[in-house]
């Protein structure tokens, strides 16, 4: 599905919170976070990013990792997430995440 996405890549998890409390509010609509990153880790941003004092900080971040077993998903969720995806990514589950969670 083209879902028209334009997309920013952040080398780490660091440079994904900069970018994002840099942004005006609602600039983002999601966030594709993988796990295993330099500096700060995607759970670590992401529950960076859930803590930030802005209405647009619940959107929706969807996990991307290696890390596929059952208590990797439950950490990506316990820190803010709200999907996951295991690698190699498949790029209909996320496009079928993204049509789910961008109402």
């Amino acid at each position: 599905s083209d879902l028209d996405l334009k997309l920013e890549r952040a080398e780490n998890g660091q440079v994904c919170i900069d970018k994002f409390n840099a942004s005006p509010v609602g600039f983002y609509s999601a966030i594709l976070m993988d796990i295993r990153m330099p500096v700060k880790t995607g759970y670590e941003a992401a529950q960076e990013i859930r803590a930030l004092d802005r209405p647009d900080a619940d959107l929706p971040i969807i996990a991307m990792t290696a890390d596929a077993f059952s208590e990797d998903i439950k950490h990506s969720l316990e820190c803010g997430m709200n999907a996951h995806v295991a690698k190699p990514i498949d790029m209909k589950e996320v496009s079928r995440l993204l049509t789910k969670f961008l109402k």
